[in-house]
């Protein structure tokens, strides 16, 4: 099995970025990850344009939701703008014809029942019209994140699939994520296969910090703590499409793909 393998791009021009890269599938925002104001596309001629590119390239794309989509947190100021959030990037992803969104897991505030953002996750995927598949992505850092620990993992992903609309959210393995979030990347695709059943998403990045830090972040292959054998093993074991976070442009991701083939 050939496993394919991209990056995270500049999304004014995903397909262009995409083949620079020598690759079929890239990721990218759609607007400002950190803001509110909801999904632009900044491809010339706009969603149907980027579409028809992307189709004709044979380009497949993923969109990243903005960080701030928080549908976990008990505190309605945050969690409704979140939903409306993640609605108009669900449909200006269906827009672009996009392969999935990828949105993180949130957290509740401290002193909160955890089992309540596990049951507003199960709200907001109901209350979603969910066009395309909706990747949960496991997270770095915070002691009441929804999405770091297995256990947390496996509440939330529980109380989705007591969802309707559960067929249509699928989970993203971050490397990175995992590391830092104190889950044994040995152990992290059998642990994560045994909850959700399913990996539709892996975003392979090595670590600058230390396993169990909570410290989310990415750097090049091979510049950071994580072993190589063990990054390349978790790529192999879960069997799906790649997208490479780490930094840089088309020559250093492509020298990251590189890297990574090698020891798969």
């Amino acid at each position: 099995m050939t496993i394919r393998i991209g990056a995270h791009v500049d999304q004014a021009d995903p397909v262009a970025e995409a083949l620079a890269r020598g690759t079929t599938l890239v990721q990218h925002f759609l607007g400002d990850p950190q803001g509110y104001k909801g999904p632009e596309v900044h491809y010339p001629g706009g969603a149907p344009a980027l579409r028809a590119a992307a189709e004709e390239a044979g380009v497949d794309l993923y969109v990243h939701a903005p960080y701030i989509v928080n549908v976990a947190t008990t505190n309605n100021r945050i969690r409704i703008p979140s939903r409306k959030l993640l609605q108009q990037h669900v449909d200006a992803a269906a827009e672009i014809g996009a392969r999935g969104l990828i949105v993180h897991g949130g957290h509740v505030n401290a002193g909160d029942d955890p089992d309540k953002g596990a049951d507003n996750w199960r709200k907001a995927v109901e209350a979603t019209d969910l066009k395309v598949p909706l990747l949960l992505e496991n997270t770095a850092g915070g002691d009441n994140a929804m999405a770091r620990h297995l256990d947390r993992i496996a509440a939330t992903w529980a109380a989705i699939q007591a969802a309707d609309g559960a067929q249509m959210v699928g989970f993203c393995l971050d490397t990175c994520h995992a590391w830092a979030g104190g889950i044994p990347l040995a152990e992290a695709v059998e642990r994560i296969h045994a909850i959700t059943g399913r990996i539709d998403l892996v975003h392979a990045n090595d670590s600058r910090d230390a396993a169990g830090s909570g410290a989310d972040r990415h750097t090049t292959f091979g510049e950071g703590q994580i072993d190589p054998d063990e990054l390349a093993s978790v790529v192999r074991d879960a069997g799906a499409p790649v997208i490479c976070e780490t930094p840089g442009g088309a020559e250093q991701h492509r020298a990251d793909f590189a890297w990574l083939r090698e020891r798969l």
